[in-house]
């Protein structure tokens, strides 16, 4: 049970439950931090698809926009949104990982977790992520038409005035997201990690980074292949005005269609390239965060002993 004696009993693979789950935390607290501006920025190439007339722009257009945001406001535009993502860390990442590492638990599947903890955890700990993730991409949503970002206390009270029922806008979307992040970022790539670690990392001598770092690369494109469309969904869902009409799904998915009609491949995956760039930042120093928390609480155990 969580919170029992055995959540904090050391297993033996040399770590209690509980500082796995602290690993996992502080990981994502720090990959947070570290790829915050590649996250800021493509959100705006992506949200910038329309002008502030609601037409459809070239990719290149809505890049050269995101860019002038981040001349004009560099520091702004980098930080905005970190805040409510770090709170996330706490309110995103507890359900996430609790459900993930909880259900991996009652499997009895070891250190490493599974596809049915991952597929789990990304259903019901959606409803707990999207509210941050909905405030975090309002923050950045006016840049074009203010130059900076909108204070968290107002996105608040303009959710209170209808009940916080515009913080759950594109969870159907996350689900998906959640889903491919897990499958491929939470399980597929410790796996590869630790063969690429046999493999070329025993005969070419490159360390456990070094390996992180690889698999990272190896794994991204197919993570984003699969998840940049829902992320498209989800800007979509998250960045008009929290007092106008909500926009569903079903809109959504035919605003990115007539992207694509426009603009082809370019237009259905706008940000790909960010996303690859952001997934192998995000994914390489979560790992590394997560195994060096990890390594650091064996130690400490084996030293108590």
């Amino acid at each position: 049970m969580l919170f029992s004696n055995d959540y904090f009993k050391v297993q033996a693979n040399g770590i209690s439950p509980f500082q796995t789950m602290v690993a996992y935390l502080g990981g994502s607290a720090f990959q947070t931090v570290i790829d915050n501006p590649i996250t800021s920025y493509r959100q705006l190439v992506q949200q910038y698809a329309k002008d502030l007339n609601g037409q459809q722009v070239s990719p290149t257009i809505a890049r050269q926009e995101a860019n002038a945001i981040f001349r004009k406001a560099p520091i702004s535009a980098s930080l905005s949104g970190l805040g409510p993502r770090l709170i996330g860390v706490g309110f995103k990442r507890v359900p996430k990982f609790g459900f993930f590492l909880g259900i991996s638990y009652f499997l009895n599947e070891g250190e490493q977790p599974g596809l049915a903890a991952a597929t789990a955890a990304s259903i019901f700990s959606a409803p707990f992520i999207n509210p941050v993730r909905m405030v975090e991409k309002q923050q950045r949503a006016y840049f074009r038409e203010t130059g900076a970002q909108k204070p968290l206390r107002e996105i608040l009270r303009e959710s209170a005035g209808q009940n916080f029922r515009p913080l759950l806008r594109g969870t159907l979307p996350l689900m998906g997201h959640s889903l491919a992040s897990a499958t491929t970022g939470l399980v597929g790539q410790p796996i590869l990690q630790r063969k690429i670690e046999r493999e070329l990392g025993a005969k070419s001598g490159m360390g456990q980074f070094g390996c992180n770092l690889v698999s990272s690369a190896m794994v991204t494109p197919i993570y984003v292949a699969m998840t940049n469309p829902l992320s498209r969904l989800e800007v979509i869902m998250q960045t008009n005005s929290i007092k106008d009409k909500p926009i569903t799904l079903g809109e959504a998915v035919k605003e990115v269609a007539r992207d694509s009609r426009e603009f082809g491949l370019r237009g259905m995956f706008r940000g790909q390239g960010l996303g690859i760039a952001k997934a192998i930042v995000s994914l390489s120093m979560f790992h590394q965060g997560r195994l060096w928390l990890a390594d650091s609480f064996k130690s400490y155990n084996r030293a108590k002993l």
